[in-house]
Protein backbone atom coordinates (compact mmCIF):
# COMPACT_ATOMS: atom_id res chain seq x y z
CA UNK A 1 0.00 0.00 0.00
CA UNK A 2 1.45 3.31 -1.07
CA UNK A 3 2.22 5.87 1.58
CA UNK A 4 -0.50 8.44 1.97
CA UNK A 5 0.47 12.06 1.38
CA UNK A 6 0.24 13.77 4.78
CA UNK A 7 -2.42 16.44 5.18
CA UNK A 8 -1.97 17.76 8.72
CA UNK A 9 -4.25 20.29 10.36
CA UNK A 10 -3.76 23.78 8.94
CA UNK A 11 -1.96 22.51 5.82
CA UNK A 12 -4.49 23.96 3.35
CA UNK A 13 -4.37 27.34 5.09
CA UNK A 14 -0.58 27.35 4.83
CA UNK A 15 -0.73 26.29 1.18
CA UNK A 16 -3.16 29.11 0.35
CA UNK A 17 -0.96 31.62 2.18
CA UNK A 18 2.18 30.52 0.33
CA UNK A 19 0.41 30.62 -3.03
CA UNK A 20 -0.72 34.16 -2.31
CA UNK A 21 2.78 35.24 -1.25
CA UNK A 22 4.37 33.69 -4.33
CA UNK A 23 1.88 35.38 -6.66
CA UNK A 24 2.46 38.71 -4.92
CA UNK A 25 6.22 38.25 -5.25
CA UNK A 26 5.83 37.41 -8.94
CA UNK A 27 3.82 40.57 -9.54
CA UNK A 28 6.36 42.67 -7.63
CA UNK A 29 9.21 41.12 -9.60
CA UNK A 30 7.43 41.84 -12.89
CA UNK A 31 6.79 45.44 -11.83
CA UNK A 32 10.42 45.82 -10.75
CA UNK A 33 11.64 44.47 -14.09
CA UNK A 34 9.29 46.81 -15.95
CA UNK A 35 10.45 49.80 -13.89
CA UNK A 36 14.11 48.99 -14.55
CA UNK A 37 13.41 48.63 -18.28
CA UNK A 38 11.61 51.98 -18.44
CA UNK A 39 14.43 53.67 -16.50
CA UNK A 40 16.98 52.04 -18.82
CA UNK A 41 15.12 53.35 -21.85
CA UNK A 42 14.93 56.81 -20.29
CA UNK A 43 18.70 56.72 -19.62
CA UNK A 44 19.46 55.70 -23.21
CA UNK A 45 17.18 58.41 -24.51
CA UNK A 46 18.80 60.98 -22.23
CA UNK A 47 22.28 60.10 -23.51
CA UNK A 48 21.17 60.36 -27.15
CA UNK A 49 19.38 63.65 -26.47
CA UNK A 50 22.43 65.12 -24.71
CA UNK A 51 24.84 64.09 -27.48
CA UNK A 52 22.59 65.48 -30.17
CA UNK A 53 22.25 68.79 -28.36
CA UNK A 54 25.84 69.21 -27.21
CA UNK A 55 27.83 67.41 -29.92
CA UNK A 56 25.54 67.97 -32.88
CA UNK A 57 24.83 64.31 -33.61
CA UNK A 58 22.47 63.79 -36.51
CA UNK A 59 19.56 61.41 -36.81
CA UNK A 60 21.64 58.85 -38.76
CA UNK A 61 23.69 58.15 -35.64
CA UNK A 62 20.62 56.44 -34.16
CA UNK A 63 20.60 53.97 -37.07
CA UNK A 64 24.25 53.06 -36.44
CA UNK A 65 23.72 52.88 -32.69
CA UNK A 66 20.81 50.47 -33.15
CA UNK A 67 22.95 48.14 -35.32
CA UNK A 68 25.88 48.14 -32.90
CA UNK A 69 23.68 47.51 -29.87
CA UNK A 70 21.94 44.64 -31.67
CA UNK A 71 25.31 43.01 -32.39
CA UNK A 72 26.23 43.22 -28.70
CA UNK A 73 22.80 42.22 -27.39
CA UNK A 74 21.17 40.08 -30.13
CA UNK A 75 18.64 38.57 -27.74
CA UNK A 76 17.34 41.93 -26.50
CA UNK A 77 14.24 43.32 -28.16
CA UNK A 78 13.43 47.00 -28.24
CA UNK A 79 16.75 48.33 -29.61
CA UNK A 80 15.43 49.16 -33.08
CA UNK A 81 16.03 52.63 -34.56
CA UNK A 82 12.33 53.37 -34.12
CA UNK A 83 12.39 52.47 -30.44
CA UNK A 84 15.61 54.43 -29.85
CA UNK A 85 13.84 57.48 -31.27
CA UNK A 86 10.98 56.86 -28.84
CA UNK A 87 13.54 56.69 -26.00
CA UNK A 88 14.89 60.07 -27.06
CA UNK A 89 11.35 61.50 -27.18
CA UNK A 90 10.63 59.90 -23.78
CA UNK A 91 13.65 61.60 -22.17
CA UNK A 92 12.70 64.89 -23.80
CA UNK A 93 9.11 64.63 -22.58
CA UNK A 94 10.14 63.73 -19.02
CA UNK A 95 13.30 65.60 -17.88
CA UNK A 96 12.69 63.79 -14.56
CA UNK A 97 10.92 60.43 -14.63
CA UNK A 98 7.66 60.68 -12.69
CA UNK A 99 6.72 57.73 -10.48
CA UNK A 100 3.51 56.79 -12.40
CA UNK A 101 5.40 56.88 -15.69
CA UNK A 102 8.08 54.53 -14.38
CA UNK A 103 5.41 52.03 -13.37
CA UNK A 104 3.69 51.93 -16.76
CA UNK A 105 4.67 49.34 -19.39
CA UNK A 106 6.78 50.80 -22.18
CA UNK A 107 3.98 50.32 -24.72
CA UNK A 108 1.69 52.56 -22.63
CA UNK A 109 4.39 55.24 -22.46
CA UNK A 110 4.78 55.12 -26.24
CA UNK A 111 1.03 55.66 -26.66
CA UNK A 112 1.20 58.66 -24.32
CA UNK A 113 4.05 60.12 -26.38
CA UNK A 114 2.08 59.58 -29.59
CA UNK A 115 -1.27 60.95 -28.47
CA UNK A 116 -0.73 63.47 -25.64
CA UNK A 117 1.52 66.49 -26.03
CA UNK A 118 0.61 68.48 -22.91
CA UNK A 119 2.84 67.37 -19.96
CA UNK A 120 0.16 67.91 -17.29
CA UNK A 121 -2.43 66.01 -19.30
CA UNK A 122 0.06 63.23 -20.07
CA UNK A 123 0.84 62.74 -16.38
CA UNK A 124 -2.90 62.69 -15.58
CA UNK A 125 -3.49 59.88 -18.06
CA UNK A 126 -0.50 57.97 -16.63
CA UNK A 127 -1.96 58.27 -13.12
CA UNK A 128 -5.43 57.23 -14.28
CA UNK A 129 -4.00 54.24 -16.16
CA UNK A 130 -2.33 52.98 -13.01
CA UNK A 131 -5.37 53.63 -10.84
CA UNK A 132 -7.80 51.96 -13.24
CA UNK A 133 -5.63 49.24 -14.76
CA UNK A 134 -6.28 50.37 -18.36
CA UNK A 135 -4.91 48.31 -21.22
CA UNK A 136 -3.18 50.17 -24.04
CA UNK A 137 -6.33 50.04 -26.17
CA UNK A 138 -8.48 51.43 -23.37
CA UNK A 139 -5.89 54.15 -22.68
CA UNK A 140 -5.98 55.24 -26.32
CA UNK A 141 -9.79 55.14 -26.32
CA UNK A 142 -9.91 57.37 -23.22
CA UNK A 143 -7.45 59.82 -24.77
CA UNK A 144 -9.36 59.97 -28.05
CA UNK A 145 -12.63 60.53 -26.18
CA UNK A 146 -11.10 63.54 -24.38
CA UNK A 147 -11.58 62.11 -20.90
CA UNK A 148 -9.14 64.65 -19.40
CA UNK A 149 -11.48 67.48 -20.41
CA UNK A 150 -14.70 65.65 -19.44
CA UNK A 151 -13.88 64.09 -16.07
CA UNK A 152 -15.46 65.90 -13.14
CA UNK A 153 -17.04 68.56 -15.38
CA UNK A 154 -20.71 67.74 -14.81
CA UNK A 155 -23.04 70.32 -13.27
CA UNK A 156 -23.88 69.03 -9.76
CA UNK A 157 -24.94 70.14 -6.29
CA UNK A 158 -22.51 67.73 -4.59
CA UNK A 159 -20.60 70.43 -2.70
CA UNK A 160 -23.79 71.54 -0.96
CA UNK A 161 -25.49 68.13 -0.63
CA UNK A 162 -22.57 65.89 0.44
CA UNK A 163 -19.88 66.15 3.12
CA UNK A 164 -16.22 66.26 2.14
CA UNK A 165 -14.39 64.22 0.95
CA UNK A 166 -17.46 62.37 -0.39
CA UNK A 167 -18.48 65.42 -2.41
CA UNK A 168 -15.08 65.73 -4.10
CA UNK A 169 -14.93 62.05 -4.96
CA UNK A 170 -18.50 62.06 -6.28
CA UNK A 171 -17.72 65.07 -8.47
CA UNK A 172 -14.71 63.31 -9.99
CA UNK A 173 -16.63 60.23 -11.08
CA UNK A 174 -19.21 62.24 -13.08
CA UNK A 175 -18.35 63.38 -16.60
CA UNK A 176 -19.79 65.83 -19.07
CA UNK A 177 -20.41 64.95 -21.82
CA UNK A 178 -20.67 61.16 -21.85
CA UNK A 179 -19.45 59.49 -25.02
CA UNK A 180 -21.75 56.72 -26.26
CA UNK A 181 -20.21 56.38 -29.72
CA UNK A 182 -20.65 52.62 -29.40
CA UNK A 183 -24.38 53.31 -29.90
CA UNK A 184 -26.11 54.11 -33.18
CA UNK A 185 -29.62 55.48 -32.67
CA UNK A 186 -32.18 57.03 -34.98
CA UNK A 187 -33.10 60.69 -34.53
CA UNK A 188 -36.57 59.71 -33.30
CA UNK A 189 -35.22 57.18 -30.75
CA UNK A 190 -36.87 57.19 -27.32
CA UNK A 191 -35.50 56.69 -23.80
CA UNK A 192 -36.30 52.98 -23.96
CA UNK A 193 -34.21 52.62 -27.15
CA UNK A 194 -31.30 54.37 -25.42
CA UNK A 195 -31.62 52.16 -22.35
CA UNK A 196 -31.74 48.95 -24.39
CA UNK A 197 -28.73 50.08 -26.41
CA UNK A 198 -26.70 50.76 -23.27
CA UNK A 199 -27.64 47.39 -21.81
CA UNK A 200 -26.72 45.64 -25.07
CA UNK A 201 -23.28 47.26 -24.83
CA UNK A 202 -22.97 47.03 -21.06
CA UNK A 203 -19.22 46.45 -21.07
CA UNK A 204 -18.55 49.62 -23.12
CA UNK A 205 -21.08 51.49 -20.99
CA UNK A 206 -19.29 50.49 -17.78
CA UNK A 207 -15.93 51.54 -19.25
CA UNK A 208 -17.39 54.94 -20.07
CA UNK A 209 -18.91 55.28 -16.59
CA UNK A 210 -15.54 54.48 -15.04
CA UNK A 211 -14.05 52.11 -12.49
CA UNK A 212 -16.18 51.40 -9.43
CA UNK A 213 -19.62 51.19 -11.02
CA UNK A 214 -21.43 47.89 -10.42
CA UNK A 215 -24.62 47.30 -12.40
CA UNK A 216 -27.65 46.55 -10.20
CA UNK A 217 -30.52 46.55 -12.71
CA UNK A 218 -32.72 48.33 -15.23
CA UNK A 219 -36.34 49.36 -14.75
CA UNK A 220 -35.86 48.72 -11.03
CA UNK A 221 -39.27 48.71 -9.37
CA UNK A 222 -40.00 50.83 -6.30
CA UNK A 223 -43.33 50.75 -4.47
CA UNK A 224 -44.18 54.06 -2.82
CA UNK A 225 -47.57 54.87 -1.32
CA UNK A 226 -49.16 51.87 -2.98
CA UNK A 227 -47.98 52.90 -6.45
CA UNK A 228 -45.22 51.39 -8.59
CA UNK A 229 -42.35 53.44 -9.98
CA UNK A 230 -39.39 52.31 -12.08
CA UNK A 231 -35.80 53.57 -12.19
CA UNK A 232 -34.19 53.52 -15.64
CA UNK A 233 -30.77 52.30 -14.47
CA UNK A 234 -29.45 51.56 -11.00
CA UNK A 235 -25.79 51.14 -10.12
CA UNK A 236 -23.76 50.82 -6.94
CA UNK A 237 -20.42 52.58 -6.67
CA UNK A 238 -17.90 50.50 -4.77
CA UNK A 239 -15.64 53.38 -3.76
CA UNK A 240 -18.37 55.87 -2.92
CA UNK A 241 -20.33 53.10 -1.15
CA UNK A 242 -23.65 54.34 -2.44
CA UNK A 243 -26.34 53.70 -5.01
CA UNK A 244 -26.21 55.71 -8.23
CA UNK A 245 -29.57 56.35 -9.93
CA UNK A 246 -29.44 57.20 -13.66
CA UNK A 247 -32.42 58.75 -15.42
CA UNK A 248 -32.26 58.81 -19.24
CA UNK A 249 -33.77 61.61 -21.32
CA UNK A 250 -33.59 61.79 -25.13
CA UNK A 251 -34.39 65.50 -25.19
CA UNK A 252 -33.18 68.73 -23.58
CA UNK A 253 -33.09 68.97 -19.78
CA UNK A 254 -36.27 70.27 -18.13
CA UNK A 255 -36.55 71.55 -14.52
CA UNK A 256 -39.12 68.90 -13.59
CA UNK A 257 -36.49 66.18 -14.19
CA UNK A 258 -34.68 67.31 -11.04
CA UNK A 259 -37.87 66.93 -8.99
CA UNK A 260 -38.39 63.42 -10.34
CA UNK A 261 -34.78 62.48 -9.50
CA UNK A 262 -35.22 63.91 -6.00
CA UNK A 263 -38.19 61.56 -5.55
CA UNK A 264 -36.20 58.54 -6.79
CA UNK A 265 -33.26 59.27 -4.48
CA UNK A 266 -35.51 59.66 -1.44
CA UNK A 267 -37.21 56.35 -2.26
CA UNK A 268 -33.94 54.48 -2.86
CA UNK A 269 -32.49 55.78 0.40
CA UNK A 270 -35.57 54.58 2.29
CA UNK A 271 -36.17 51.27 0.53
CA UNK A 272 -32.78 50.01 -0.71
CA UNK A 273 -30.01 51.80 1.13
CA UNK A 274 -28.13 49.84 3.81
CA UNK A 275 -27.39 51.66 7.10
CA UNK A 276 -23.66 51.59 6.23
CA UNK A 277 -24.19 53.09 2.76
CA UNK A 278 -23.64 56.75 1.98
CA UNK A 279 -26.52 58.82 0.54
CA UNK A 280 -27.51 57.79 -2.95
CA UNK A 281 -26.61 60.13 -5.80
CA UNK A 282 -28.46 60.75 -9.06
CA UNK A 283 -27.34 61.42 -12.59
CA UNK A 284 -29.73 62.86 -15.19
CA UNK A 285 -28.43 62.10 -18.69
CA UNK A 286 -29.91 64.28 -21.44
CA UNK A 287 -29.14 64.95 -25.10
CA UNK A 288 -28.74 68.66 -24.31
CA UNK A 289 -29.05 71.14 -21.47
CA UNK A 290 -29.28 74.86 -20.88
CA UNK A 291 -26.74 75.41 -18.12
CA UNK A 292 -28.58 78.33 -16.50
CA UNK A 293 -31.85 76.40 -16.33
CA UNK A 294 -30.01 73.37 -14.91
CA UNK A 295 -28.32 75.51 -12.25
CA UNK A 296 -31.67 76.96 -11.13
CA UNK A 297 -33.18 73.47 -11.02
CA UNK A 298 -30.44 72.22 -8.68
CA UNK A 299 -30.16 75.31 -6.46
CA UNK A 300 -32.47 74.31 -3.59
CA UNK A 301 -32.38 70.52 -4.03
CA UNK A 302 -30.81 68.81 -1.02
CA UNK A 303 -30.41 65.30 -2.47
CA UNK A 304 -27.10 64.93 -4.38
CA UNK A 305 -27.49 64.86 -8.15
CA UNK A 306 -25.73 65.83 -11.34
CA UNK A 307 -26.83 66.75 -14.86
CA UNK A 308 -24.81 65.70 -17.92
CA UNK A 309 -25.34 65.36 -21.64
CA UNK A 310 -24.45 62.38 -23.80
CA UNK A 311 -23.42 61.88 -27.42
CA UNK A 312 -24.08 58.93 -29.69
CA UNK A 313 -23.81 58.05 -33.36
CA UNK A 314 -26.75 58.95 -35.56
CA UNK A 315 -28.22 56.22 -37.76
CA UNK A 316 -27.60 56.84 -41.46
CA UNK A 317 -30.57 57.85 -43.59
CA UNK A 318 -31.88 55.00 -45.76
CA UNK A 319 -30.68 56.64 -49.00
CA UNK A 320 -27.05 56.60 -47.81
CA UNK A 321 -27.00 52.95 -46.77
CA UNK A 322 -24.85 50.82 -49.03
CA UNK A 323 -22.80 53.78 -50.29
CA UNK A 324 -20.41 53.83 -47.32
CA UNK A 325 -18.12 51.03 -46.10
CA UNK A 326 -19.30 48.90 -43.20
CA UNK A 327 -17.46 48.67 -39.88
CA UNK A 328 -16.33 45.17 -40.86
CA UNK A 329 -14.86 46.43 -44.14
CA UNK A 330 -13.02 49.27 -42.39
CA UNK A 331 -11.60 46.89 -39.77
CA UNK A 332 -10.43 44.50 -42.51
CA UNK A 333 -8.58 47.32 -44.28
CA UNK A 334 -7.00 48.46 -41.02
CA UNK A 335 -5.86 44.92 -40.26
CA UNK A 336 -4.12 44.76 -43.65
CA UNK A 337 -2.24 48.00 -43.01
CA UNK A 338 -1.06 47.11 -39.51
CA UNK A 339 2.40 45.57 -39.40
CA UNK A 340 3.81 43.85 -36.27
CA UNK A 341 6.15 46.00 -34.20
CA UNK A 342 8.73 45.36 -31.52
CA UNK A 343 6.64 47.69 -29.35
CA UNK A 344 3.49 45.57 -29.55
CA UNK A 345 4.85 42.87 -27.24
CA UNK A 346 5.92 45.26 -24.57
Amino acid sequence: MADLIPNPKGYQDLLSLLKSQIRTAQVRAALAVNRELVLLYWGIGKQILTRQREDGWGAKVIERLAKDLHVEFPEMRGLSPRNLKYMRAFAEAWPIVQQPVAQLPWGHNVRLLDFVKNPEERLWYAEQTLANGWSRNVLVMQIESGLYRRQGKALTNFQAALPTPQSDLAQQIIKDPYNFDFLTLATEARERDLEQGLLAHLRQFLIELGVGFAFVGSQVALEVGGEDFKIDLLFYHLKLRCFVVIDLKMGTFKPEYAGKMNFYLSAVDDLLRHPDDHPSIGLILCKAKNRIIAEYALRNITTPMGISVFKHLEKLPEQLKGTLPTIEEIEAELAKSEAPSDLDER
